[in-house]
């Protein structure tokens, strides 16, 4: 026998073995041409016997030609097993469904919760008025919490009573600030960008207050910021979420982070400014936010020059915008997860 008519006959083995293989339907049937064409007394074997036949020089090609058919005939195999399993499994879901408790017409449709559709409300609001949104960790270091925005050591935010402390260096963190820290740090100018996300203080639960809560800050650092763009910035915001009707009130404050500070009023939304009973007859709803022009301080800490740059932050709660906006009275409406609440929103 020389070569041309062995490799003819192994050209015939692979060809016999992929249409069995092609037409079974069974693993049982599968294992029964495993052995037929790999076994010990299988196809293979027999012609792995007759290449004593072939001249010496003959013999390295025909191995080579034999490992490789084989190897083809043991991959169409396993490929095989796996579809006929995985046609199985599919057949036996198909006829071993069964839901006895699912009522698909009782299904409702979801929503947002309040504080985060009010929060992806102010994102986009800031957004399209050229703001970057930027992330930062809730659990950061005192350094950006405090240290860098300026607050003495004895500042009462900085108490155990007022902060929680993972230790001594790290906290949770009590305010979005450290975003704009880790920002300015990169040092990356123009800088326009607001933070929000979950912050957490020593608070006592009551209408007001929570230890845990939301909070977005902006930020803005460039050559010749002034206070005059904070008012305009926010009086567009305010105008946007609130409306045109709504009027604003700035009151000097202090921050150590800003300087000169400011807080800001808003008109009562409940009876747009007349006086009521909501607002105790002012026409002005509680405090919504602070903001002034960023300290020079707090500009040299984060390395960069405050003799060339200026800016201008701001910071508000957004459970507090959410119940002005829909006239809740109590914050933990927010939280208690009661669908007589939640379902009119």
């Amino acid at each position: 026998m020389n070569l041309k008519e062995m490799q003819q006959l192994a050209s015939d083995v692979v060809k016999k073995a992929e249409d069995k293989i092609k037409n079974a339907d069974e693993l049982k049937t599968l294992n029964d041409i495993r052995v037929e064409f790999t076994g010990k007394k299988g196809e293979f074997t027999k012609l792995m016997k007759n290449m004593s036949l072939l001249d010496k020089q003959d013999k390295p090609e025909m191995g080579k030609i034999l490992n490789s058919s084989r190897q083809k005939i043991e991959q169409l195999l396993s490929a095989k097993i796996e579809e006929i399993k995985n046609n199985k499994i599919k057949k036996q879901i198909i006829e071993e469904t069964i839901d006895v408790t699912a009522n698909k017409n009782k299904h409702k449709i979801g929503h947002l919760n309040l504080i985060n559709e009010t929060m992806a409300e102010l994102e986009n609001l800031f957004r399209t008025m050229g703001f970057d949104i930027v992330e930062g960790p809730e659990i950061d270091t005192v350094k950006n919490s405090f240290d860098d925005l300026n607050s003495p050591k004895n500042h009462p935010a900085r108490d155990l009573t007022d902060t929680f402390y993972i230790n001594e260096e790290i906290v949770l963190r009590p305010h979005t600030s450290p975003v704009q820290i880790r920002t300015m740090k990169k040092g990356i100018l123009p800088i326009r960008m607001v933070s929000a996300g979950r912050t957490f203080r020593n608070d006592e639960v009551d209408n007001t207050h929570s230890p845990m809560f939301h909070q977005m800050e902006g930020l803005v650092v460039d050559e010749g910021v002034s206070m005059a763009n904070l008012k305009e910035t926010i009086d567009l915001f305010i105008k946007k979420i609130f409306g045109d009707e709504m009027k604003t009130r700035y009151r000097p404050h202090h921050f150590p982070f800003t300087e000169p500070s400011l807080e800001v009023d808003v008109t009562c939304p409940v009876c747009k400014g007349k006086g009521c009973e909501s607002c105790n007859n002012t026409g002005w709803s509680m405090e919504l936010l602070g903001g002034g022009m960023v300290h020079p301080k707090v500009l040299e800490n984060c390395g960069i020059d405050s003799e060339k740059y200026t800016g201008f932050a701001f910071g508000m709660g957004v459970d507090r915008i959410a119940m002005v906006k829909h006239g809740i009275d109590d914050i933990r409406l927010l939280y208690d997860n009661d669908m007589r609440f939640l379902e009119q929103f």
